[in-house]
């Protein structure tokens, strides 16, 4: 079975062109004022973005995958985020995709000062995360459907703040793995985190806890 392209990290591009948006553009829009400028960090192949255009809000999609970047349907720029220099700023950063539960705490640090420089005064940065007790509850089988794809969690190690584990997608007769590593973060460390990067927090935008805003310090 061709199981079409992948990204560096592991990201099977086929499977992000069969999700649905689910509820992060909603969650995204009611955090933030109507028609605001959003530079969107992993944008991958704008399952996001393209309901954010949809809601009035100009955006600017980053991602370091051309395969991804190739079905996005605005300006975009092909880009590490720690590399990402664009001399503009935008009424809001989004950091989504559980990114900064990155295992590497440099590169968590490099994801956060990007978001730091891209933000205007006044502005704000919104991030998705694991909270610590998704780390506490989460268990191999967990998963549900997604639109058109089945999704579960397999092979779950956990290594002291780590955790790895298998994402099995499938739809249809088409499947996929993605293996990933993720940290888990506590609240002290969360402040000390978005502090090293000139950010603080300001507020919880969903009820589950699972997305949060930050402003300049």
């Amino acid at each position: 079975m061709d199981q079409g392209a992948f990204t560096a990290d592991g990201c099977p591009v086929e499977v992000y062109r069969l999700l649905p948006p689910g509820d992060e553009p909603g969650i995204v829009h009611a955090a933030v004022p109507e028609g605001a400028s959003i530079l969107e960090l992993g944008s991958g192949v704008g399952r996001v973005t393209h309901a954010l255009l949809e809601l009035g809000h100009p955006v600017v999609a980053v991602d370091d995958s051309p395969e991804m970047l190739a079905h996005v349907r605005t300006e975009s720029m092909c880009s590490k985020i720690e590399d990402l220099r664009l001399g503009r700023v935008f009424d809001v950063v989004l950091l989504g995709s559980h990114l900064v539960n990155t295992a590497a705490d440099a590169d968590r640090e490099a994801f956060l000062t990007t978001a730091r420089a891209h933000v205007a005064p006044g502005g704000r940065v919104l991030v998705e995360w694991h909270p610590p007790e998704w780390f506490d509850s989460v268990r191999d089988g967990r998963g549900g459907r997604l639109g058109e794809v089945d999704v579960r969690l397999d092979e779950i190690v956990r290594d002291g703040d780590l955790l790895s584990a298998v994402v099995r997608y499938s739809a249809g007769e088409h499947w996929w793995n993605q293996p990933f590593t993720c940290r888990r973060l506590g609240l002290s460390a969360l402040h000390a985190a978005l502090a090293g990067a000139g950010l603080a927090f300001e507020r919880w935008c969903a009820d589950d806890r699972t997305w949060f805003s930050a402003i300049p310090a």
